[in-house]
């Protein structure tokens, strides 16, 4: 027999006193919901503020070495911006900046076996950020009226805080998710330093919608039981949305993480666009039919990804496509130790800076996909009418001619596009094909390297790529004395010496360029010779070793041999990148160096 209370059964009272904490607001301490969220909010933007600051400081200070050093050699000017005025700021670089987490490792994959990786180690300033991120949104989940001894009203404000803070993250990770980005040029941060941070983003995202979910399922459960629940399931449109779209993100967690990834890129990312677009779709109408304050957060991240996408189509249309000029053509040639250089026709003209990349479409292989590359090289020829057919009157003598840009990219065969782009191109006869294709770029945040004078550059396998750009840069700079760069060197490593003529035509333009014998010196190393005849120096400035470089060497040799402030950049595998930067770390400083590396850790 049920115990009665005043004539009323005691589940009916508890019924009745958890019934209003399972919809609506009750429950629900909005004005601490918007003060965690302001909270969150500037904090993030007082970290990006002083990494802002940081920048213009050390831009200030780089457009002053430059102006102030260009065309020196070692004069005082650049033995003054060789020595460090103070310890600190090396301290920091060298302990929090450039530091990885632990002792060595960083960009080094973590592989389980040769089949499974399960991704790279933040580095040390990156997870302190990351460790403020999470407690941030720990500490504002548990902000709670705990004085109220209610169960039910605590879970409603549980499901209040975790919902509304799950919404207000998601507006960062489509933000940081973005390829048009603007904090990427402004703060001089890279898309990769982003990506960590949208990846690290979701994840909270994800877990803060399931402890909302399970906050209104806890309540709903004492209100009503599973009965209530699964009609809640059934009929109410509010629920159904609020449920499908947590499972989309329940989804997009357990097809997330990194062997994954790695293991079916294609197919994660292809998931992981639709099943984003589905919660976000779901969330809108959730918070529409809820009539919930959060709906103004979800419309800034619906505007913030259409911005993203209408700035793309707009910058492919407009970069690929000339009523005078035609589209863009793209030819596909299948080189020695398996690569494709890859060669994009533009009907306008581009600008790029040294070391960005550009996202190349190509349907015939991976129908809408794109895939992202550095920009090796680029050419300007102009093109007469008469180039292209024969003039059929003294008419088409007079038509104008149109300069025409080609940038060209090595993609080294790995698996899925890559595998299979140079598969289509090694089956003709020629091995070289022409396809349809777009180009979408290019992106990445301009690095200048000319207020320093010395100039170390690492390379591995196609990572050539990123590094071609700068060196070309600088050369041109040193014959037109605009720059600080007295010394550079640049240490790439291949598997092979066929891979050596992966970028063959251009480092013979680049060492037929004045001042060349000066200021460059070019370092090969073959990993995997097939004889010892393949170690040939063609000269004291370009020579050729066996085996694999020691970077502690080259960095401390180049160290010694500084001439103003120095520069060491990395682009090539995590372990390459990881004794680079250990390199660096263990210079006995007093002297000005900066380390940066190019990676995409997806």
């Amino acid at each position: 027999m049920a115990t009665m209370t005043n004539g009323i059964p005691v589940s009916a009272i508890s019924e009745a006193a958890v019934l209003p904490y399972t919809y609506g607001l009750a429950g629900v301490d909005i004005s601490v919901d918007n003060m965690s969220s302001k909270g969150l909010y500037t904090s993030i933007a007082l970290i990006f503020l002083a990494i802002l600051i940081i920048r213009l400081a050390q831009m200030g200070i780089a457009h002053l070495r430059h102006l102030t050093s260009m065309g020196e050699s070692s004069s005082g000017i650049q033995k003054y911006w060789s020595q460090d005025r103070g310890s600190f700021w090396s301290a920091v670089k060298s302990d929090l900046l450039y530091a990885p987490l632990g002792k060595k490792r960083h960009n080094r994959e973590v592989q389980l076996s040769n089949a499974v990786n399960v991704g790279t180690i933040p580095s040390r300033f990156d997870t302190l950020l990351l460790g403020l991120y999470l407690t941030s949104n720990t500490v504002y989940c548990l902000l709670l009226n705990y004085s109220v001894m209610d169960k039910a009203a605590i879970m409603a404000e549980i499901r209040g805080r975790t919902g509304h803070l799950s919404i207000v993250n998601a507006v960062l990770i489509f933000l940081f998710a973005g390829r048009n980005n603007p904090l990427i040029s402004l703060f001089g941060l890279s898309f990769d330093t982003f990506n960590l941070f949208h990846r690290w983003g979701g994840r909270i995202v994800i877990v803060e919608a399931l402890a909302h979910t399970v906050a209104w399922g806890i309540n709903e459960h004492a209100a009503k039981g599973w009965d209530g629940i699964n009609s809640a399931f059934a009929t109410s449109s509010f629920i159904q949305f609020g449920l499908i779209g947590t499972v989309a993100l329940l989804i997009m967690l357990f097809q997330s993480p990194s062997a994954i990834r790695h293991a079916f890129y294609e197919t994660f990312l292809h998931c992981h666009q639709v099943l984003a677009l589905i919660a976000l779709i779901c969330i809108f109408y959730h918070a529409k039919i809820g009539l919930l304050p959060q709906l103004p957060y979800v419309i800034a991240i619906i505007c913030i990804w259409s911005y993203d996408r209408l700035f793309r189509w707009a910058r492919i249309l407009y970069r690929n496509v000339s009523l005078r000029n035609g589209l863009t053509k793209i030819t596909v040639e299948a080189l020695p130790g398996d690569a494709c250089r890859v060669t994009c026709f533009l009907p306008r003209p581009w600008f790029y800076n040294p070391g960005m990349h550009a996202y190349i479409y190509l349907p015939a292989v991976s129908l809408w996909m794109s895939h992202p590359f550095s920009i090796a090289w680029s050419s300007t020829r102009v093109v007469r009418p008469t180039d292209e057919k024969l003039p059929l009157s003294t008419a088409d003598f007079a038509l104008p001619s149109r300069p025409c840009t080609s940038l060209s990219f090595i993609i080294a065969k790995r698996s899925g596009m890559t595998a299979s782009l140079y598969a289509l191109a090694a089956s003709h006869p020629s091995r070289s094909i022409q396809l349809s294709g777009l180009l979408e770029g290019p992106y990445g945040p301009a690095h200048s390297l000319h207020s320093y004078g010395t100039v170390l550059l690492f390379a591995g396998g196609a990572g050539i790529t990123h590094q071609l750009g700068h060196v070309r840069a600088l050369l041109a700079a040193y014959a037109a004395g605009t720059t600080a760069v007295r010394r550079i060197t640049l240490v790439w490593t291949v598997r092979s010496a066929e891979q050596l003529e992966w970028v063959r035509p251009w480092m013979d333009d680049m060492l037929a360029m004045p001042g060349r014998r000066e200021a460059l010196n070019v370092l090969l190393f073959i990993t995997k010779p097939a004889t010892s005849r393949e170690i040939r120096s063609p000269s004291e400035r370009v020579r050729m070793f066996p085996g694999r470089p020691k970077p502690q060497w080259l960095v401390e040799e180049a160290w010694r041999k500084r001439v103003g402030a120095m520069s060491v950049g990395v682009c090539g595998p995590g372990a390459l990148a990881d004794d680079v930067r250990a390199a660096v770390r263990g210079l006995d400083t007093g002297g000005v160096v900066d380390f940066w590396e190019e990676a995409f850790t997806w």
